[in-house]
Protein backbone atom coordinates (compact mmCIF):
# COMPACT_ATOMS: atom_id res chain seq x y z
CA UNK A 1 0.00 0.00 0.00
CA UNK A 2 1.35 3.75 -0.51
CA UNK A 3 1.75 4.15 3.18
CA UNK A 4 3.90 1.83 4.03
CA UNK A 5 6.56 3.47 1.32
CA UNK A 6 5.38 6.76 2.60
CA UNK A 7 5.76 6.02 6.42
CA UNK A 8 9.23 4.48 5.96
CA UNK A 9 10.75 7.81 4.35
CA UNK A 10 9.60 9.75 7.36
CA UNK A 11 11.66 7.44 9.84
CA UNK A 12 14.12 9.87 10.24
CA UNK A 13 13.46 14.02 10.44
CA UNK A 14 17.12 14.75 8.87
CA UNK A 15 15.91 13.41 5.47
CA UNK A 16 12.38 14.55 5.64
CA UNK A 17 12.83 18.30 5.09
CA UNK A 18 13.84 17.84 1.46
CA UNK A 19 11.10 15.19 0.76
CA UNK A 20 7.74 17.15 0.41
CA UNK A 21 9.77 18.50 -2.98
CA UNK A 22 9.75 16.09 -5.48
CA UNK A 23 10.14 15.67 -9.40
CA UNK A 24 6.53 16.53 -9.92
CA UNK A 25 6.25 19.47 -7.84
CA UNK A 26 9.18 21.60 -10.11
CA UNK A 27 7.79 22.51 -13.27
CA UNK A 28 6.71 25.13 -15.55
CA UNK A 29 3.82 27.51 -14.73
CA UNK A 30 0.17 26.57 -15.34
CA UNK A 31 -2.77 28.86 -16.69
CA UNK A 32 -5.52 28.26 -14.63
CA UNK A 33 -7.80 27.15 -17.49
CA UNK A 34 -4.93 24.30 -17.93
CA UNK A 35 -4.83 22.77 -14.06
CA UNK A 36 -7.33 19.56 -14.01
CA UNK A 37 -10.10 19.78 -11.96
CA UNK A 38 -11.47 17.11 -9.50
CA UNK A 39 -13.45 16.34 -6.87
CA UNK A 40 -11.45 15.33 -3.74
CA UNK A 41 -11.92 11.89 -2.52
CA UNK A 42 -13.71 12.13 0.51
CA UNK A 43 -14.52 9.11 3.30
CA UNK A 44 -17.87 8.76 4.89
CA UNK A 45 -17.84 9.05 9.27
CA UNK A 46 -21.11 7.69 9.55
CA UNK A 47 -21.80 10.95 12.20
CA UNK A 48 -23.74 13.33 10.06
CA UNK A 49 -22.64 16.46 12.36
CA UNK A 50 -19.16 15.64 11.85
CA UNK A 51 -19.20 15.09 8.13
CA UNK A 52 -20.94 18.65 7.90
CA UNK A 53 -18.29 19.86 9.83
CA UNK A 54 -15.70 18.32 7.82
CA UNK A 55 -17.71 19.73 4.15
CA UNK A 56 -19.03 16.59 3.38
CA UNK A 57 -16.70 13.50 4.98
CA UNK A 58 -12.85 13.31 5.76
CA UNK A 59 -11.07 13.57 2.72
CA UNK A 60 -7.98 11.50 1.60
CA UNK A 61 -4.29 12.51 2.22
CA UNK A 62 -5.92 15.50 4.62
CA UNK A 63 -4.96 16.56 7.77
CA UNK A 64 -7.31 17.46 10.37
CA UNK A 65 -6.52 19.35 13.70
CA UNK A 66 -9.32 19.06 16.74
CA UNK A 67 -9.09 21.01 19.74
CA UNK A 68 -10.97 21.58 22.62
CA UNK A 69 -10.32 21.96 26.73
CA UNK A 70 -9.82 19.31 29.22
CA UNK A 71 -12.21 16.66 29.63
CA UNK A 72 -15.06 18.62 27.37
CA UNK A 73 -14.90 15.02 25.03
CA UNK A 74 -12.19 15.41 22.28
CA UNK A 75 -11.17 11.90 22.84
CA UNK A 76 -14.55 10.38 23.24
CA UNK A 77 -15.72 11.87 20.05
CA UNK A 78 -12.81 10.53 18.22
CA UNK A 79 -12.90 7.08 19.52
CA UNK A 80 -16.47 7.18 18.71
CA UNK A 81 -16.26 7.92 15.42
CA UNK A 82 -13.22 5.49 15.28
CA UNK A 83 -16.35 2.74 15.71
CA UNK A 84 -18.71 4.31 13.22
CA UNK A 85 -15.96 2.64 10.55
CA UNK A 86 -15.36 -0.61 11.20
CA UNK A 87 -14.75 -1.30 7.22
CA UNK A 88 -11.48 0.53 7.81
CA UNK A 89 -8.01 0.13 9.01
CA UNK A 90 -7.48 2.34 11.48
CA UNK A 91 -4.58 2.93 13.93
CA UNK A 92 -4.97 4.96 16.94
CA UNK A 93 -2.00 6.43 18.60
CA UNK A 94 -2.62 7.54 22.37
CA UNK A 95 0.23 9.27 24.33
CA UNK A 96 -2.20 9.87 27.14
CA UNK A 97 -3.77 7.23 27.93
CA UNK A 98 -3.41 3.33 27.98
CA UNK A 99 -4.51 0.46 25.86
CA UNK A 100 -6.97 -0.38 28.96
CA UNK A 101 -8.55 2.92 29.52
CA UNK A 102 -9.11 2.72 25.96
CA UNK A 103 -10.74 -0.46 26.14
CA UNK A 104 -13.05 0.51 28.62
CA UNK A 105 -14.16 3.59 26.80
CA UNK A 106 -14.56 1.62 23.76
CA UNK A 107 -16.66 -1.41 25.76
CA UNK A 108 -18.73 1.85 27.18
CA UNK A 109 -19.41 3.13 23.88
CA UNK A 110 -20.25 0.03 21.91
CA UNK A 111 -22.73 -1.40 24.79
CA UNK A 112 -25.57 1.52 24.67
CA UNK A 113 -25.07 0.49 20.41
CA UNK A 114 -25.56 -3.14 21.50
CA UNK A 115 -22.44 -4.29 19.95
CA UNK A 116 -19.00 -6.06 20.71
CA UNK A 117 -15.78 -5.93 19.70
CA UNK A 118 -15.33 -8.98 17.87
CA UNK A 119 -16.75 -6.68 15.04
CA UNK A 120 -14.37 -3.95 15.86
CA UNK A 121 -10.75 -6.09 14.46
CA UNK A 122 -9.58 -3.13 12.10
CA UNK A 123 -9.33 -0.45 14.82
CA UNK A 124 -5.66 -0.30 16.18
CA UNK A 125 -4.44 0.73 19.37
CA UNK A 126 -1.12 1.91 19.43
CA UNK A 127 0.99 3.58 23.45
CA UNK A 128 2.96 5.76 21.92
CA UNK A 129 5.55 8.79 22.38
CA UNK A 130 8.09 8.60 19.90
CA UNK A 131 7.34 9.85 16.25
CA UNK A 132 9.84 7.29 14.80
CA UNK A 133 7.97 3.94 16.20
CA UNK A 134 4.97 5.93 15.24
CA UNK A 135 5.85 5.44 11.30
CA UNK A 136 7.09 2.15 12.29
CA UNK A 137 3.98 0.85 13.06
CA UNK A 138 2.30 2.69 10.10
CA UNK A 139 4.32 0.94 7.97
CA UNK A 140 3.81 -2.52 9.10
CA UNK A 141 0.00 -2.40 9.85
CA UNK A 142 -0.77 0.02 6.12
CA UNK A 143 -3.77 1.95 7.98
CA UNK A 144 -6.38 3.82 6.11
CA UNK A 145 -6.81 6.04 8.78
CA UNK A 146 -4.63 7.69 11.51
CA UNK A 147 -5.56 9.62 14.95
CA UNK A 148 -2.72 11.17 16.65
CA UNK A 149 -4.15 11.78 20.59
CA UNK A 150 -2.63 13.85 21.17
CA UNK A 151 -0.15 15.67 19.44
CA UNK A 152 1.53 17.38 22.29
CA UNK A 153 2.42 14.12 23.86
CA UNK A 154 4.48 13.32 20.52
CA UNK A 155 8.58 13.77 20.03
CA UNK A 156 10.87 13.00 17.63
CA UNK A 157 14.68 12.12 18.25
CA UNK A 158 15.56 14.54 15.88
CA UNK A 159 14.87 17.54 18.63
CA UNK A 160 16.90 18.54 20.96
CA UNK A 161 13.60 19.51 23.63
CA UNK A 162 10.89 17.87 25.45
CA UNK A 163 7.22 16.73 23.97
CA UNK A 164 5.07 19.23 23.71
CA UNK A 165 7.95 22.03 23.48
CA UNK A 166 7.46 24.87 20.20
CA UNK A 167 9.75 22.66 17.88
CA UNK A 168 8.71 19.41 18.76
CA UNK A 169 5.12 20.05 18.06
CA UNK A 170 6.03 21.84 15.04
CA UNK A 171 8.24 19.21 13.37
CA UNK A 172 6.27 16.07 14.68
CA UNK A 173 2.93 17.99 12.85
CA UNK A 174 5.04 18.82 9.70
CA UNK A 175 6.10 14.88 9.16
CA UNK A 176 2.74 14.00 9.65
CA UNK A 177 1.76 16.68 6.65
CA UNK A 178 4.37 14.86 4.17
CA UNK A 179 3.15 11.67 4.94
CA UNK A 180 -0.57 12.31 4.52
CA UNK A 181 0.26 14.26 1.39
CA UNK A 182 2.66 11.37 0.18
CA UNK A 183 0.82 8.58 1.18
CA UNK A 184 -2.70 9.70 1.08
CA UNK A 185 -4.04 8.25 4.13
CA UNK A 186 -5.58 10.73 6.17
CA UNK A 187 -4.37 12.29 9.68
CA UNK A 188 -6.58 13.59 12.89
CA UNK A 189 -4.59 15.33 15.20
CA UNK A 190 -5.99 15.95 18.79
CA UNK A 191 -4.71 19.13 20.47
CA UNK A 192 -4.65 20.29 23.86
CA UNK A 193 -5.98 24.61 24.10
CA UNK A 194 -4.66 26.84 26.43
CA UNK A 195 -6.08 28.74 29.11
CA UNK A 196 -6.84 31.48 27.15
CA UNK A 197 -8.82 29.28 24.79
CA UNK A 198 -6.61 29.19 21.84
CA UNK A 199 -4.48 26.02 20.43
CA UNK A 200 -1.59 25.14 22.26
CA UNK A 201 1.44 25.13 20.50
CA UNK A 202 2.98 27.72 18.24
CA UNK A 203 0.80 28.92 15.72
CA UNK A 204 2.33 27.45 12.56
CA UNK A 205 0.72 24.43 13.68
CA UNK A 206 -3.08 25.77 12.38
CA UNK A 207 -1.03 26.51 9.50
CA UNK A 208 0.12 23.25 8.56
CA UNK A 209 -3.11 21.33 9.32
CA UNK A 210 -5.90 21.19 6.37
CA UNK A 211 -8.50 21.84 8.29
CA UNK A 212 -9.35 23.08 12.31
CA UNK A 213 -12.00 22.29 13.95
CA UNK A 214 -13.04 23.04 17.65
CA UNK A 215 -14.59 20.78 19.96
CA UNK A 216 -16.58 23.23 22.70
CA UNK A 217 -19.36 23.52 25.59
CA UNK A 218 -19.71 23.69 29.38
CA UNK A 219 -18.55 20.30 31.16
CA UNK A 220 -21.62 21.07 33.36
CA UNK A 221 -24.48 21.40 30.55
CA UNK A 222 -24.79 18.14 28.17
CA UNK A 223 -24.82 20.30 24.67
CA UNK A 224 -21.30 20.39 22.75
CA UNK A 225 -20.86 22.72 19.67
CA UNK A 226 -18.00 21.36 16.84
CA UNK A 227 -17.24 24.62 15.08
CA UNK A 228 -14.86 24.63 12.13
CA UNK A 229 -12.33 27.51 12.22
CA UNK A 230 -10.08 26.69 9.26
CA UNK A 231 -11.48 24.36 6.26
CA UNK A 232 -9.40 23.90 2.75
CA UNK A 233 -12.31 21.65 1.64
CA UNK A 234 -15.20 23.18 3.09
CA UNK A 235 -16.95 25.80 4.20
CA UNK A 236 -16.37 27.33 8.06
CA UNK A 237 -19.66 28.26 8.71
CA UNK A 238 -20.95 25.01 9.13
CA UNK A 239 -21.26 23.76 13.27
CA UNK A 240 -22.36 20.10 14.45
CA UNK A 241 -24.35 20.03 17.68
CA UNK A 242 -23.98 16.87 19.92
CA UNK A 243 -25.29 15.59 23.23
CA UNK A 244 -23.09 14.22 26.41
CA UNK A 245 -24.49 11.24 27.32
CA UNK A 246 -23.02 8.67 30.49
CA UNK A 247 -21.95 6.51 27.28
CA UNK A 248 -20.73 8.58 24.56
CA UNK A 249 -21.83 11.87 22.90
CA UNK A 250 -25.24 11.74 20.53
CA UNK A 251 -25.68 13.36 17.55
CA UNK A 252 -28.63 16.23 17.96
CA UNK A 253 -29.99 17.02 14.35
CA UNK A 254 -32.46 19.71 15.63
CA UNK A 255 -31.18 21.63 18.88
CA UNK A 256 -34.07 24.07 18.77
CA UNK A 257 -36.39 21.24 19.68
CA UNK A 258 -34.44 20.05 22.97
CA UNK A 259 -32.98 23.81 23.81
CA UNK A 260 -36.96 25.00 24.01
CA UNK A 261 -38.17 21.60 26.14
CA UNK A 262 -38.12 23.60 29.22
CA UNK A 263 -39.92 26.52 28.42
CA UNK A 264 -42.78 26.88 30.34
CA UNK A 265 -45.59 29.85 30.86
CA UNK A 266 -46.22 33.08 32.87
CA UNK A 267 -42.13 32.96 33.73
CA UNK A 268 -40.60 36.55 33.15
CA UNK A 269 -37.37 37.47 31.84
CA UNK A 270 -37.25 35.27 29.33
CA UNK A 271 -37.08 35.89 25.53
CA UNK A 272 -36.85 33.35 22.26
CA UNK A 273 -34.48 34.06 19.38
CA UNK A 274 -34.23 32.86 16.15
CA UNK A 275 -30.87 32.57 15.77
CA UNK A 276 -28.66 31.13 13.64
CA UNK A 277 -24.90 29.83 14.69
CA UNK A 278 -22.50 28.27 11.49
CA UNK A 279 -25.09 27.52 8.26
CA UNK A 280 -27.99 26.13 10.83
CA UNK A 281 -31.12 28.35 12.36
CA UNK A 282 -32.46 27.34 15.95
CA UNK A 283 -34.50 28.88 18.76
CA UNK A 284 -32.93 29.78 21.82
CA UNK A 285 -34.04 30.41 25.37
CA UNK A 286 -32.58 33.92 26.54
CA UNK A 287 -33.08 34.45 30.40
CA UNK A 288 -32.39 37.04 32.33
CA UNK A 289 -32.96 38.30 36.03
CA UNK A 290 -32.93 42.14 37.26
CA UNK A 291 -32.86 42.99 40.52
CA UNK A 292 -31.79 46.17 43.14
CA UNK A 293 -28.01 46.02 43.53
CA UNK A 294 -27.53 44.95 47.04
CA UNK A 295 -23.68 46.52 47.34
CA UNK A 296 -24.36 49.55 45.47
CA UNK A 297 -22.12 48.51 42.74
CA UNK A 298 -24.36 46.90 40.11
CA UNK A 299 -23.13 43.75 38.97
CA UNK A 300 -23.52 42.82 35.19
CA UNK A 301 -22.49 39.18 34.33
CA UNK A 302 -23.30 37.17 31.27
CA UNK A 303 -23.09 33.42 30.68
CA UNK A 304 -23.07 32.83 26.96
CA UNK A 305 -23.10 35.60 25.67
CA UNK A 306 -20.85 39.37 25.27
CA UNK A 307 -20.15 41.02 28.01
CA UNK A 308 -19.71 43.97 26.34
CA UNK A 309 -22.20 43.75 23.92
CA UNK A 310 -24.31 43.21 27.20
CA UNK A 311 -23.08 46.46 28.35
CA UNK A 312 -23.65 48.29 25.25
CA UNK A 313 -27.81 46.95 24.67
CA UNK A 314 -28.52 48.22 28.36
CA UNK A 315 -26.75 51.47 27.51
CA UNK A 316 -29.19 51.73 24.62
CA UNK A 317 -31.98 50.69 26.81
CA UNK A 318 -31.18 53.26 29.26
CA UNK A 319 -30.48 55.93 26.84
CA UNK A 320 -33.40 55.30 24.09
CA UNK A 321 -35.91 53.61 25.50
CA UNK A 322 -35.72 55.62 29.03
CA UNK A 323 -35.93 52.66 31.68
CA UNK A 324 -32.86 53.17 34.44
CA UNK A 325 -31.22 50.24 35.09
CA UNK A 326 -28.25 52.08 36.60
CA UNK A 327 -28.75 51.35 40.19
CA UNK A 328 -29.72 47.60 38.98
CA UNK A 329 -28.24 44.03 39.21
CA UNK A 330 -28.38 41.94 35.58
CA UNK A 331 -27.63 38.66 34.93
CA UNK A 332 -27.93 36.85 31.60
CA UNK A 333 -28.36 33.37 30.34
CA UNK A 334 -28.11 31.49 27.30
CA UNK A 335 -30.27 28.09 28.46
CA UNK A 336 -28.22 25.06 27.10
CA UNK A 337 -24.76 26.39 27.79
CA UNK A 338 -23.94 27.27 24.27
CA UNK A 339 -21.74 30.80 23.56
CA UNK A 340 -23.91 32.44 20.70
CA UNK A 341 -22.45 35.49 18.86
CA UNK A 342 -24.92 35.95 16.74
CA UNK A 343 -26.10 39.59 16.37
CA UNK A 344 -29.44 39.01 16.30
CA UNK A 345 -29.87 37.81 19.72
CA UNK A 346 -29.58 41.69 20.52
CA UNK A 347 -33.94 41.92 20.60
CA UNK A 348 -34.78 38.71 22.96
CA UNK A 349 -31.80 39.66 24.82
CA UNK A 350 -33.47 43.61 25.42
CA UNK A 351 -36.74 42.20 25.88
CA UNK A 352 -35.64 39.69 28.18
CA UNK A 353 -34.15 42.39 30.65
CA UNK A 354 -36.87 44.22 30.21
CA UNK A 355 -39.51 41.49 31.36
CA UNK A 356 -37.62 40.97 34.39
CA UNK A 357 -37.83 44.66 34.78
CA UNK A 358 -41.16 45.20 34.97
CA UNK A 359 -41.95 41.27 35.96
CA UNK A 360 -44.34 40.49 33.38
CA UNK A 361 -44.23 37.75 31.25
CA UNK A 362 -43.52 37.55 27.38
CA UNK A 363 -46.24 35.49 25.61
CA UNK A 364 -45.08 32.17 24.88
CA UNK A 365 -46.17 31.76 21.09
CA UNK A 366 -43.66 34.76 20.49
CA UNK A 367 -39.73 34.85 19.11
CA UNK A 368 -38.03 37.45 17.56
CA UNK A 369 -34.86 38.38 15.94
CA UNK A 370 -32.77 41.87 15.12
CA UNK A 371 -30.06 43.62 15.36
CA UNK A 372 -30.07 46.49 17.80
CA UNK A 373 -28.21 49.82 17.06
CA UNK A 374 -26.64 52.28 19.11
CA UNK A 375 -29.46 54.75 18.05
CA UNK A 376 -32.02 51.84 19.02
CA UNK A 377 -32.96 50.94 15.50
CA UNK A 378 -33.41 47.37 14.97
CA UNK A 379 -30.80 46.37 12.10
CA UNK A 380 -31.82 43.99 9.15
CA UNK A 381 -30.29 40.15 9.84
CA UNK A 382 -28.91 37.88 7.24
CA UNK A 383 -31.09 34.69 6.26
CA UNK A 384 -34.40 35.68 7.40
CA UNK A 385 -36.63 33.52 5.81
CA UNK A 386 -34.38 30.58 7.80
CA UNK A 387 -34.87 32.26 10.70
CA UNK A 388 -38.68 32.10 9.99
CA UNK A 389 -39.27 28.68 8.76
CA UNK A 390 -37.27 27.69 11.92
CA UNK A 391 -39.76 29.39 14.35
CA UNK A 392 -42.94 28.21 12.65
CA UNK A 393 -42.22 24.78 12.09
CA UNK A 394 -41.65 24.45 15.80
CA UNK A 395 -45.27 26.31 16.39
CA UNK A 396 -44.68 29.46 17.49
CA UNK A 397 -47.39 32.34 16.47
CA UNK A 398 -45.85 35.61 15.84
CA UNK A 399 -41.88 36.83 15.32
CA UNK A 400 -40.62 40.21 15.54
CA UNK A 401 -38.27 40.99 12.64
CA UNK A 402 -36.35 43.81 11.18
CA UNK A 403 -38.61 46.28 9.14
CA UNK A 404 -35.91 45.88 6.31
CA UNK A 405 -35.67 42.45 6.17
CA UNK A 406 -39.54 43.04 4.58
CA UNK A 407 -38.71 43.85 1.74
CA UNK A 408 -37.38 40.56 0.62
CA UNK A 409 -40.36 37.95 2.24
CA UNK A 410 -42.71 36.20 0.26
CA UNK A 411 -45.08 36.58 3.34
CA UNK A 412 -47.29 34.18 1.51
CA UNK A 413 -44.94 31.84 2.09
CA UNK A 414 -45.67 31.40 6.40
CA UNK A 415 -48.80 30.93 8.32
CA UNK A 416 -47.14 32.70 11.32
CA UNK A 417 -47.41 36.25 11.87
CA UNK A 418 -44.68 38.65 10.76
CA UNK A 419 -44.33 41.93 12.91
CA UNK A 420 -41.89 43.82 11.48
CA UNK A 421 -40.24 46.86 13.60
CA UNK A 422 -37.68 49.76 13.00
CA UNK A 423 -37.38 50.88 16.75
CA UNK A 424 -36.73 48.84 20.12
CA UNK A 425 -39.79 50.71 21.59
CA UNK A 426 -41.89 49.21 18.24
CA UNK A 427 -40.83 45.72 19.27
CA UNK A 428 -41.36 46.48 22.97
CA UNK A 429 -44.72 47.35 22.21
CA UNK A 430 -45.84 44.59 20.50
CA UNK A 431 -44.59 42.41 23.20
CA UNK A 432 -45.99 44.35 26.14
CA UNK A 433 -48.78 46.38 24.67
Amino acid sequence: MAGSSAASSFTSGGSTRSSGLTASHVGRALRLKEIAHHDEKRMDMHDGELNRVLGGGLVHGSIVLLGGEPGIGKSTLTLQTMLNLPERRILYVSGEESASQLKMRAERILSSRQENLDTHENLMILCENSLEHIFEQVKEEEPELVVIDSIQTIATEDVDSSAGSVAQVRECASSLLRFAKTSGVPVILIGHITKEGTLAGPKILEHIVDTVIQFEGDQHHLYRILRSIKNRFGSTSELGIYEMLQNGLRQVSNPSELLLTERQENLSGIAISSAIEGARPFLLETQALVSSAAYGTPQRSATGFDQRRLNMLLAVLEKRVGFKLMQKDVFLNIAGGLRVTDMAMDLSVIAAVLSSNVDTPIEPDWCMCGEVGLSGEVRPVNRIEQRIAEAEKLGFSHIIIPQYNLQNINRMKFTIELHPVRKVEEALRALFG
